[in-house]
């Protein structure tokens, strides 16, 4: 019987070995994505983001769902993330077995969001994975299980 590992007791060192991820340290998200600029509605709706966020943290520590509802859910909708074809899981239960060793990593996505076109015509296909912490986490405490899950996203699809 496989050994069991939860994604979120995972180290970055276990993912890299694991799952035979390798960082690329030339890349830059700007060679993937062309943006455009943000409207002035836009850039109102992301002040009133961001102040919203801070009047909570200012009173404390925010609890991982009210990140996910203060902040990334109305991110999502500005960004259009909420419209055809993109398809949003939450929770979504994962599952790997780890090739050359008798290991299965289990763990659940926050949120997973699939852009599938039905047609040639449309975008390319392209997967978002997100996980959220509450504030009293450092940002780079959950890169290690963000990848795993980012990975089995990719095996999930294909």
């Amino acid at each position: 019987m496989p050994l069991t590992v939860e994604a979120s007791s995972l180290s970055l060192n276990d993912v890299h070995r694991l799952l035979k991820l390798e960082e690329l340290s030339n890349g830059s998200f700007t060679d993937f994505l062309t943006l455009e600029p943000l409207s002035e509605f836009e850039q109102q709706d992301l002040l009133r983001i961001r102040n919203d966020f801070r009047r909570y943290l200012s009173a404390g520590k925010i609890s991982e769902g009210l990140v996910k509802f203060l902040t990334i859910a109305p991110l999502m909708r500005l960004s259009g993330f909420y419209d055809v074809p993109i398809r949003l899981t939450m929770e979504d239960s994962i599952a790997i077995a780890v090739e050359d060793e008798d290991r299965r990593i289990t763990g659940r996505m926050d949120i997973l969001a699939i852009n599938n076109p039905q047609s040639n015509i449309a975008p390319p296909f392209w997967v978002v994975v997100i996980e959220t912490k509450n504030s009293a986490v450092e940002v780079g405490e959950g890169l290690p299980q963000l990848l795993t899950y980012s990975a089995s996203a990719c095996y999930k699809v294909h």
